[in-house]
C-alpha cells in the first residue's frame, strides 16, 4: 500500500505505484515516476521528471536532479547529491544544459557522495562514503576518493572480489577478454572487463 507521509510534497502529476513508502519533508515535484516497494528517506527532493525504478532505497536528505534515471533494486546512501548541470550558471538554464545521468540495477552509492551529471554508474557498482564521481563506473566496479577512482570489484552480494582468473571461453564473440571473479561470501561469478581490471592493477 502507498504510505505518504503528511509532511510530504508530492505532486498531483507525479506518478508513485503501490507499496512504496514518501517519509517526511520529502519533495516529489511533477512528472517524477517512482516504482514499486521504494522507500523515500526524510527531506529527499526528488525533481520533475526524475525516474525512479522498482526497490529502490533512498535515504535521508538526498538530492536527485532532473535529468537523473535509477533503475531498480538502487541504493542511495544519506546527503549524496546528483548534479545536472555542466556549467552552472545562476542567470542562465534551459533543457539543452541539463546533462543525463544513468544509475543501473542493483548499484550502491555512500553517504555524501556527489554525482556529477553525464556518467552512468554501472550494475551492482559501489561508491565509497564521501566520493566525488566525475566518469562512468563500470558494471560491479568499487570506486571511492576524491575524484573517485577504480579500487577493486564487488559481487551483487556486496562483498568485495579478491579471486580472479582469466575466462576466454565466457564471450568468444567479442573482441574484449573477461576476468571472472568469484565472490568468496556467496559463491557468485561476475565478469569484469579486463581493461577495467587492468586499470585497477595499476
Amino acid at each position: 500500500m502507498l504510505f505518504i507521509h503528511p509532511t510530504a510534497d508530492v505532486s498531483e502529476k507525479a506518478k508513485i505505484s503501490d507499496i512504496t513508502k514518501i517519509w517526511h519533508h520529502a519533495q516529489v515535484r511533477e512528472n517524477a515516476e517512482i516504482g514499486n516497494n521504494c522507500n523515500i528517506g526524510k527531506g529527499v527532493y526528488i525533481d520533475f521528471g526524475v525516474k525512479i525504478g522498482n526497490n529502490c532505497k533512498i535515504q535521508n536528505y538526498v538530492s536527485v536532479y532532473h535529468g537523473v534515471t535509477i533503475e531498480d533494486d538502487v541504493f542511495i546512501g544519506p546527503s549524496a547529491t546528483f548534479t545536472n548541470d555542466l556549467y552552472p550558471r545562476a542567470f542562465i538554464w534551459n533543457e539543452e544544459k541539463v546533462s543525463k545521468t544513468l544509475i543501473k540495477k542493483g548499484a550502491s552509492i555512500g553517504a555524501n557522495s556527489t554525482i556529477i551529471s553525464g556518467i552512468t554508474i554501472g550494475k551492482f557498482a559501489m561508491i565509497g562514503a564521501g566520493s566525488v564521481v566525475t566518469k562512468d563506473v563500470p558494471d560491479y566496479t568499487l570506486v571511492y576518493g576524491n575524484p573517485a577512482r577504480i579500487k577493486g570489484f564487488v559481487c551483487e552480494c556486496g562483498r568485495i572480489i579478491d579471486k580472479f582468473e582469466e575466462d576466454k571461453d565466457k564471450f568468444k564473440e567479442n573482441k574484449d577478454n573477461f576476468i571472472k571473479g568469484i565472490c568468496n561470501f556467496c559463491k557468485k561469478e561476475i565478469f569484469i572487463n579486463k581493461q577495467d581490471f587492468e586499470k585497477w592493477k595499476k
